[in-house]
């Protein structure tokens, strides 16, 4: 068993691109030794700033023996068809007859034998590297391939041996290079162990997760030295680690003009244009400091490299703090009237308009969330969008909500109308903080209702994986504000008044909406797509999708406190002896009926008649039926789940005796029709509670 080693070394590879990349390597080259017969044992990938690697351990000499097989034409075919097939066989294939269901026929077998791994390999890798998926890629020179920079030089070693190929405009050896600054000249490698420490030699690091864990090491003893911590960032330090090949991480000093300015503003600023580390003083504020990463190191301990980091922070920050000082000269208030120039979207209208619905819609919202004032929500609301006209967020959009908390507190807007302009987006994915407070829980809706009932309106929701709107996040955001802050709200009500205050707002509404005479089934259809958002809310808390559908089918149900509360209750019941047998009787009834009704053409959906009840059983069931069902509907009505389904529990029993000694299809035809109608009552009782044909298992 060998090892085959693969370095395509090129110019700086993107960041973002690099640890796909290399596994895309991965996939491919192991696919393609599959595919020719060869299976080795582990893989390994590696990828740095400049450089995809690879070593496959465990692969054979050779590819092993085959035996090939191929079917023919029929023994009785015409001359000319198994002459062709005789020359399209290869040297030294036999050929046979076979007896095959649609009558004798000729196949030829050959044995073909195994090829070298050496000379397999060149094919593998060329198709493997043509075929690698770069989300972008170039051409360079007069060279007629691609790759995501141009290419430098190869290394394919295969046993110690070099596998010579060539791919664009260069041929494999065994040399490479170590870092671009700190190693000078060519080297010779013979295996992966021998190229890894070669390679550390010349000041590269080969492993990510090494540069990595480095990184980090460093960050942390430079921040404790100086009694600060470094802010969490996973995301710039596996960024960081894609732009380096030898880290070296050295600490700057933030000037002091610039502190007054939001440290939000900075931490942004240093992370999206230097890809700097933000430092965290004792009490958890912005430090004056940050943490750069190089990819060398100086004669001078660095102090030309801190320097020259910190003229260009300072030109950065220059920015930062002019559009800051700049922005407080106007009112958010004096800019709402600015939002009538930007489009929401083209069928949708402006962000004026936008703010005018999202106003009126806060204002009714404020009934449903307790604490909330209308006239505070209705501020909050027209206030929301303004910060997206200052110079500030148009720079760092990111920044949009939270710069506009900034500039309502300059303006003197109380915390709770800073606070909600501030929230108003939010929660934004699954980890992002749910807003609690009554005035920002309001502007929140009111901002993502709108946007679903205006998408909704003109057809434009999501399909497939595609959802450029961003709308199944909306509609997570609207199920968590609900949940999470126990709201008692309709949801299908505000859906209603959202849709219609885009009526009221835009001239021609009706001429952009997709059903503007049939408003019904575009809120039916937005409210099976919130169906849908909660079962993937659910399950990811661990409840059954099944069950929600259960809740859901009955229909009418748009309270999602309440829905919750009804499938919770189901999910105990159906956990319990009680309900498991019960959701198996549902089912046997169900069977009975619907091959029933269907062979005789007419539901059984009629009164039972007490007369015609023959044993025991029945009488027995029809009883508790009568009993359960009022005490059942009763305790529905009374949001009282709990209760409803142990009064169904009580149906067990005789639900089982019934099953045991009652033949439903009786001689007598009236009292087959009877204890079918008995069966319905079963049936539709617990259909009362839930749609029991939605539940699997």
């Amino acid at each position: 068993m060998a090892e085959l080693l693969l370095e395509v070394f090129s110019e700086e590879i993107p960041a973002r691109m690099q640890a796909r990349a290399a596994q895309d390597l991965q996939s491919l080259v192991l696919d393609g030794l599959k595919a020719v017969g060869l299976d080795g044992g582990a893989a390994r990938c590696f990828v740095t700033p400049r450089r995809l690697a690879l070593v496959v351990d465990g692969l054979p000499a050779a590819t092993p023996d085959v035996t090939g097989d191929r079917k023919g034409p029929k023994v009785d075919a015409p001359e000319q068809a198994i002459a062709g097939f005789r020359r399209s066989l290869p040297e030294g294939a036999r050929v046979e007859e076979r007896d095959t269901p649609k009558g004798r026929t000729f196949f030829a077998v050959w044995d073909e034998k195994g090829r070298a791994t050496a000379d397999v390999l060149p094919e593998v890798i060329v198709k493997a590297l043509g075929a690698l998926p770069w989300p972008k890629s170039m051409r360079w020179a007069d060279h007629p391939g691609r790759w995501v920079r141009p290419l430098h030089r190869i290394v394919c070693l295969f046993d110690g041996a070099v596998v010579p190929f060539a791919f664009g405009p260069v041929r494999s050896g065994n040399t490479t290079l170590g870092h671009r600054f700190l190693a000078v000249g060519e080297f010779p490698v013979t295996g992966f162990d021998d190229y890894k420490n070669r390679l550390a030699a010349a000041h590269v690091v080969l492993d990510p997760a090494e540069r990595r864990a480095a990184i980090a090491e460093q960050a942390a003893a430079k921040a404790a030295a100086e009694g600060l911590t470094v802010k969490d960032d996973p995301g710039l330090l596996d960024e960081v680690t894609g732009l380096v090949e030898w880290p070296n991480v050295l600490m700057g000093r933030i000037d002091d003009a610039f502190m007054d300015v939001p440290p939000e503003v900075l931490i942004t600023s240093m992370r999206a244009h230097q890809k700097y580390f933000s430092l965290l003083d004792g009490a958890g504020g912005l430090a004056p400091r940050f943490l750069v990463v190089a990819n060398t190191q100086a004669t001078d301990g660095n102090a030309q490299i801190i320097a020259g980091n910190e003229r260009v922070l300072r030109a950065r920050l220059s920015d930062a703090k002019f559009f800051w000082d700049q922005d407080r000269k106007r009112s958010l208030e004096s800019r709402v009237a600015d939002l009538g120039v930007i489009t929401f979207h083209a069928k949708l209208g402006t962000l004026a308009q936008r703010v005018d619905r999202m106003a009126a819609l806060a204002r009714d919202l404020c009934k449903f969330v307790p604490g909330a004032d209308p006239d505070t929500a209705e501020r909050a609301a027209r206030l929301a969008k303004a910060d997206l006209t200052t110079e500030m967020v148009f720079e760092f959009t990111e920044l949009q909500g939270l710069m506009g908390r900034y500039y309502a507190l300059h303006d003197g807007e109380p915390a709770p109308i800073a606070n909600a302009v501030a929230e108003h987006y939010a929660p934004q994915g699954p980890s992002d903080a749910c807003p609690t407070a009554p005035i920002s829980v309001v502007v929140a809706l009111a901002e993502k209702l709108d946007t679903l009932a205006g998408f909704w309106a003109v057809g434009e929701k999501p399909t497939g994986s595609k959802d450029p709107y961003a709308l199944r996040r909306a509609a997570l955001g609207v199920i968590r504000l609900i949940v999470e802050n126990g709201l008692r709200l309709p949801l299908l009500k505000v859906l209603e008044r959202a849709y219609w205050l885009y009526d009221d707002s835009h001239p021609d509404f009706a001429s952009v909406a997709v059903n503007a005479d049939d408003p019904a089934a575009v809120l039916t259809d937005l409210m099976g797509f919130f169906a849908d958002r909660l079962k993937v809310h659910l399950r990811e808390q661990g409840v059954r999708h099944d069950l929600v559908s259960a809740v859901f089918a009955l229909g009418g149900e748009d309270d999602l406190v309440r829905l919750l509360a009804r499938v919770e209750a189901l999910r105990v019941f159906l956990d319990s002896e009680d309900g498991a047998n019960l959701l198996t009787a549902y089912r046997r009834a169900a069977n009975i009926l619907r091959i029933e009704e269907k062979k005789d053409g007419l539901p059984y959906d009629g009164a039972v008649a007490a007369d015609l009840l023959a044993q025991d059983e029945e009488r027995t069931l029809f009883d508790s039926l009568a009993d359960t069902g009022p005490r059942a509907r009763a305790a529905l009505s009374a949001e009282d789940y709990s209760g409803a389904m142990g009064a169904l529990a009580e149906l067990r029993q005789p639900v089982d005796a019934f099953f045991d000694r009652v033949t439903v299809n009786a001689d007598d035809a009236a009292v087959r029709a009877n204890r079918l109608r008995l069966l319905a009552r079963i049936r539709a009782g617990l259909e009362d509670v839930a749609d029991f044909s939605q539940i699997e298992g």
